[in-house]
């Protein structure tokens, strides 16, 4: 994927009925499983083979806003990004769009902590994995 910012993830889908709640808008448990999913598509991308064994990602917090509904058949764009990175911690924001009108319809930003892969434990953020998501 070519991008302005290759720090930037994009991930593009159309809305299904499985996605809608009883006011046939996008479930807003929807948004946030995307909100994780892309986080989890954008690690896989970029992390080297060995990072995915030797390192697991756990959420401390979500914060969601949601601004516009989204329906059935609409074009979705969603964007990621790496933001900050504090010790153990990652802040990563995401921003949902209607890919034909560019309209924001949800943006979230999440806490997660970097785990080693055996022991389970905090870890702090090694220098090539901030490197490789900046």
């Amino acid at each position: 994927m070519a991008h302005d910012n290759p720090s930037i993830f994009e991930k593009t889908l159309t809305v299904s009925e499985a996605d809608l709640d009883m006011m046939n808008h996008v479930n807003n448990v929807r948004y946030l499983q995307w909100v994780q999913d892309v986080a989890e598509a954008h690690w896989r991308a970029v992390a080297n083979p060995e990072w995915l064994v030797k390192y697991a990602w756990v959420v401390i917090n979500h914060f969601i806003e949601y601004k516009k509904p989204a329906l059935l058949g609409d074009q979705i764009l969603i964007k990621t990004h790496v933001n900050e990175n504090v010790g153990v911690k990652s802040q990563r924001l995401v921003r949902i769009f209607h890919a034909e009108t560019n309209e924001l319809l949800c943006q979230a930003g999440t806490w997660w902590c970097l785990l080693d892969g055996n022991t389970k434990r905090p870890m702090r953020i090694p220098a090539e994995i901030v490197e490789a998501f900046s």
